[in-house]
């Protein structure tokens, strides 16, 4: 991994935030970062700045998926969560298959193949979570087919792992190369438009899993290069204050979906069970080897509600 040199206090603080509707007041400069010059890099589509992030150090401050955190931290990467969810929801809907077919359940995946987009995906890993929590298919049980590489380079995929050329997930479905597939929340209303989920009530089953954990699963979050955040503390606060305002701001246009509620700022009981509960999850899937220490990364953060 390359690493680079530190931002000089003065220089504009790039700043790498996904299309979404409270992340627009900062980048349309609504919502100013006071003292603070920033670039706002587009990437479209988001997941290749967070490669670059894990592996080259790329940005300053990074919105960054929970799987690919939590894989980062376990390598070293010297990367700080901050506290903030950008995109989060439910996901006993993005394990799908085939309309018309045979009925097949999550139990019935035992033996067989499974298309993910990679085994690092955080939608795969809260997929894999509750599969295991609530029918007790474990991550080995199943043959998982993957089209892309995880974004932290050192991690090896465990031996039930395949990757495939053949294109997109949903295609690897079509093709019956795969039995069932994982979608994350942007793929279901494209390459997954048609397709239905393998879980009766996908919708009720997510709701039980926020009522039995008292919290939303997180997918994309925020973190800071650590020598920013060495050599520019006040300046990190100023971004994330006001990305905590814009948060405020926006609340009218989320509704009380999951995915609505899980859009937060600040640190919460909500995010240290998420945090908690993503960290044994990963555990479990082999996506990473230490578990995860939640007080320490409460700790690292705790200037910002000063």
């Amino acid at each position: 991994m390359s690493r680079r040199s530190g931002t000089p206090a003065g220089a504009p603080l790039s700043v790498v935030l996904g299309d979404h509707p409270h992340t627009r007041p900062l980048k349309n400069g609504t919502v100013p970062v006071a003292g603070v010059r920033c670039d706002y890099p587009e990437f479209a589509p988001l997941p290749p700045a967070f490669a670059r992030m894990v592996r080259e150090l790329a940005y300053d401050i990074c919105e960054m998926p929970m799987a690919t955190y939590l894989q980062a931290r376990d390598a070293g990467v010297p990367v700080t969560l901050l506290p903030v969810v950008l995109v989060g929801g439910t996901h006993h809907r993005s394990l799908t298959r085939l309309p018309g077919g045979a009925a097949l359940g999550p139990k019935d995946l035992v033996g067989r193949r499974v298309g993910v987009r990679a085994y690092g995906q955080t939608t795969g890993m809260w997929v894999r979570g509750w599969l295991r929590e609530e029918y007790g298919v474990e991550s080995s049980d199943v043959t998982w087919v993957t089209t892309e590489d995880v974004h932290v380079a050192a991690y090896r995929n465990p031996p039930f792992v395949e990757r495939s050329d053949s294109g997109r997930v949903a295609d690897l479905l079509r093709s019956a190369d795969v039995s069932a597939a994982v979608l994350g929340p942007k793929a279901l209303g494209g390459q997954g438009a048609g397709l239905v989920p393998l879980v009766k009530d996908a919708e009720d089953a997510g709701l039980a899993w926020i009522e039995r954990h008292g919290t939303v699963p997180a997918n994309h979050l925020l973190v800071v290069r650590d020598d920013v955040l060495r050599d520019r503390r006040e300046d990190v606060a100023a971004v994330y204050r006001a990305l905590e305002e814009a948060i405020a701001r926006t609340a009218g246009e989320r509704d009380a979906s999951p995915a609505g509620r899980a859009v937060t700022a600040g640190w919460s009981a909500s995010l240290a069970a998420c945090l908690e509960i993503a960290g044994q999850y990963a555990l479990e899937q082999g996506l990473i080897a230490e578990p995860v220490d939640v007080a320490a990364t409460e700790e690292r953060v705790a200037f910002l509600a000063e």
